[in-house]
């Protein structure tokens, strides 16, 4: 850290500091370990940040995501503030829970049947869970890249190195932590997103025993990678072949993609799907739903619960955020996205006008940056060959411009995004990628 950003984020630095003595990492998670020291955020408002040294931000993190209508959005606030006056959870039924519940059947295409957990990863193992209950077989198929949870049974081959990702055809199934237990290895197949080819031979080779392909119908979490035309139709075509299920991982592109989510945008309807982030609008919330027949195990057989599921603070959240997402046809996400397009393509064109080899992978409103030579990023391998140092660089040099993003150089949308801030961050990433032509020129 120069002296410039020792004086910039003094004060972060001193709390994390205080905060190392007790937090590993001094952080809650250790994806928020970023250079040039983890930010301490002071006051939030719409779509800017200002953190505990005066510095003010432009915010495309949106704390991950969760943050669809920006920081204390009116419409949330008021709903969260006359909950806090109720009950905050009560280990049982309430009102909330039908209502959205009906919202999100009448807004998704595959829901039928609702459950509500707190974590996204606690609802793609119920969604695992159902769907080798429902097909009485083992194994699930998941693809290189693709994010599903932190724990043992499907952290495998997220971020595999070179090294290990093995024969593109059939690839290695990498464990990605430190005390995994190897055998959680042995119920995943695991192969190249993208790639019909692929997929049918891993049927081919595993007749009868796949119980379910699980993925992020947009790799959000390897470089905001599209599917190809015509690819998730293909894999639909394929589960029903073969006798599986299809799940969708929905966490990032639920009610942000479009409203219906991936599954409305690509016209391709999964067995089940997981939702989260978005759907709380910051509060902590993750939905499993899909097809009645399956989701009517839970309790028949199949093993879930949760003590705060469903509770009303959440789920006044998720009916404030829904309902404005719905508002005018869905015009607020429409709009995001239209501005977030607009953002994409206006970072792609200053990266060319000054010949520097940046790809701009992604949607209106989750897209990420890749500074690598290639044109086409299409599957997890091709980001492999990504510039990490100048993708830091990058993210330094915003930071200091007053740009924040997630720390994987991914960027967010919210509906309180407006042309003007589009327009004022583009400035700014202007004198960032001046900044850095500069540097690689000495």
């Amino acid at each position: 850290m120069g002296a410039e950003d020792e004086r910039r984020y003094s004060r972060s630095r001193e709390l994390l500091a205080r905060a190392s003595q007790w937090l590993p990492q001094g952080v809650s998670s250790p994806f928020r370990a970023r250079a040039p020291v983890p930010l301490y955020i002071a006051e939030a408002a719409g779509c800017r940040i200002t953190d505990v040294d005066g510095n003010e931000y432009l915010d495309y993190g949106l704390a991950w995501g969760p943050l669809i209508l920006g920081h204390r959005h009116p419409r949330l606030v008021e709903a969260v503030r006359a909950q806090a006056d109720r009950p905050h959870t009560l280990g049982a039924q309430h009102e909330l829970e039908p209502l959205v519940a009906e919202q999100i059947c009448r807004i998704v295409p595959c829901a039928e049947r609702v459950c509500f957990t707190s974590s996204g990863t606690e609802a793609v193992q119920l969604a695992l869970r159902l769907a080798r209950a429902h097909t009485r077989r083992r194994l699930v198929l998941k693809f290189e890249g693709h994010y599903h949870g932190w724990v043992d049974t499907i952290l495998l081959s997220h971020h595999p190195s070179v090294d290990a990702v093995g024969d593109p055809d059939d690839p290695a199934v990498v464990p990605e932590s430190a005390g995994q237990v190897p055998n959680a290895a042995e119920n995943v197949v695991v192969r190249r997103w993208n790639d019909v080819d692929t997929l049918e031979a891993a049927f081919r080779k595993h007749p009868g025993e796949i119980a379910a392909v699980v993925m992020e119908a947009v790799l959000c979490n390897s470089g905001c990678l599209l599917p190809r035309e015509g690819y998730l139709g293909a894999v639909r075509d394929l589960c029903d072949t073969h006798g599986a299920l299809l799940i969708f991982d929905e966490i990032i592109t639920g009610f942000r993609v479009a409203l219906p989510g991936a599954q409305g945008r690509y016209g391709v309807t999964p067995d089940l799907a997981t939702f989260g982030k978005a759907i709380g609008g910051g509060l902590p919330l993750s939905v499993v739903t899909g097809r009645a027949e399956v989701m009517e195990l839970v309790g028949r057989g199949v093993s879930f619960g949760g003590t705060f599921n469903g509770n009303p603070l959440s789920l006044a959240g998720a009916h404030a955020t829904l309902t404005e997402l719905e508002r005018e046809g869905g015009a607020p996400l429409f709009e995001a996205n239209r501005l977030g397009e607009r953002l994409r393509e206006g970072i792609q064109q200053r990266a060319d006008a000054r010949g520097i080899a940046l790809r701009v992978t992604g949607f209106g409103a989750a897209f990420a940056l890749h500074f690598t030579p290639r044109r086409e990023l299409t599957h997890y391998r091709d980001t492999l060959d990504d510039d990490e140092a100048q993708l830091q660089r990058f993210m330094r040099l915003a930071l200091s411009e007053g740009v924040s993003m997630v720390a994987d150089g991914r960027f967010y949308m919210s509906v309180v995004h407006g042309k003007d801030d589009v327009r004022e961050t583009l400035e700014r990433v202007d004198s960032v990628l001046d900044q850095m032509g500069g540097e690689s020129g000495r």
